[in-house]
């Protein structure tokens, strides 16, 4: 019975609008209190970024940087609000995790020309000394524009590392990225909602001479992962909105010119945030 409630629970969180996974979530919960933990073990919310006050820099929120109601920022290595006996990775990782994160904020400067990172190192269950478990993760708040309300994007990227001979590893990859645009133009498209998500695996093989090696693997298997997600994410939106609205009931020419508005709508868009980056 439970595992059908679970089942059904999930369903249900897949055809909810990423945009208000948060509400969706709450009010699910208050109908079936007692799935309360698997929910939340199971369904990707909106990611979140506190300051870290001590190193003045800001840090995304997960699962894997949290112990009880704090998070451990990956600047810093100490928990907010303050737990001296918080979970953090052991040296080897922790000298991981130094440099990926410095590495995979340039690589969201290069990709994103703006927003939040973080990565976080883990141990995982087998406790391993050669395996380990990382999560790459970037949070955007895209600026408002004169037709755009709101957006955000959010990608993670979890890794588990399993050495499968000496100095050859196998590296499984799963991304989630969330993505969501409220458009409003009430001339000619009034209030579109784009917003949806994806998740894909992937798995690579490959050979290690120093620890520093793992992060090269990753962040190339990563970058491929990424572009693959946005490039599948901009072919769904843009031709899935295009069926849509030819579906409707309307005359042809009705439907093209409804297709032309929300086309120009969304170039209006990207040349307004286009104009503002060259001014500054």
């Amino acid at each position: 019975m439970a595992d059908g409630l679970l089942t059904s629970a999930l369903n249900l969180m897949r055809r909810m609008p990423p945009a208000h996974t948060e509400n969706s979530l709450a009010g699910l919960i208050e109908l079936v209190p007692d799935l309360t933990d698997e929910l939340l073990n199971h369904v990707d919310q909106p990611l979140k970024v506190k300051k870290d006050n001590k190193s003045g820099k800001h840090y995304v929120l997960c699962d894997y940087n949290r112990d009880g109601d704090s998070y451990r920022s990956p600047w810093s290595n100490e928990y907010f609000p303050a737990m001296p006996d918080g979970f953090v990775p052991p040296d080897r990782l922790r000298k991981m995790e130094v440099e990926a994160n410095m590495l995979f904020d340039i690589y969201r400067k290069l990709y994103f020309e703006g927003g939040y990172s973080s990565v976080y190192f883990f141990e995982t269950e087998d406790k391993s000394a050669s395996n380990f478990g990382a999560c790459f993760l970037i949070h955007k708040d895209v600026p408002a524009t004169k037709n755009l309300k709101t957006g955000w994007w959010d990608s993670v990227h979890v890794f588990e590392a399993k050495e499968t001979k000496k100095d050859t590893f196998n590296y499984r990859l799963t991304t989630t990225v969330m993505v969501s645009m409220n458009l409003k133009d009430p001339e000619k498209t009034g209030d579109v909602d784009l917003s949806g998500h994806m998740t894909k695996q992937v798995e690579k093989e490959k050979k290690i001479a120093k620890d520093q090696t793992h992060i090269m693997h990753m962040g190339s298997i990563l970058e491929e992962m990424e572009l693959s997600v946005r490039n599948a994410i901009e072919g769904i939106y843009i031709q899935k909105t295009r069926e849509v609205i030819n579906g409707m009931r309307s005359a042809q020419g009705d439907k093209e010119k409804m297709w032309g508005n929300i086309a120009d709508s969304l170039k209006m868009s990207v040349a307004e945030r286009a104009a503002k980056k060259a001014a500054s």
